[in-house]
């Protein structure tokens, strides 16, 4: 938590997931876990398909959520690997 830049993306991605699980919530009308689960399941683009928008609304919001949430997501997961990537160099 103390680098800048990983501490920065953590924050974007659970800002993401924030928006993403409340509009779907009142777009879609799923509860909190759903909502969250799905975003999870999205933005890492694993997509299991037991949930998907139903609504029009719901629909184009995920075209833009997908094309915004999965440079940030990927970013994420990009610091942490390369952070515990560095430390491990760092202990040979």
């Amino acid at each position: 938590m103390k680098d800048k830049d990983y501490r920065d993306l953590l924050f974007t991605t659970l800002f993401i997931i924030v928006i993403g699980s409340t509009v779907y919530h009142y777009l879609e009308g799923w509860n909190w876990v759903d909502c969250v689960y799905f975003c999870i399941i999205t933005l890492t683009t694993i997509g299991y398909g037991d949930f998907s928008p139903q609504t029009p609304e719901g629909k184009v919001f995920t075209i833009f959520y997908i094309l915004l949430g999965i440079g940030i997501i990927l970013s994420f997961v990009n610091t942490v690997y390369t952070h515990y990537k560095d430390m491990k160099e760092g202990q040979k």
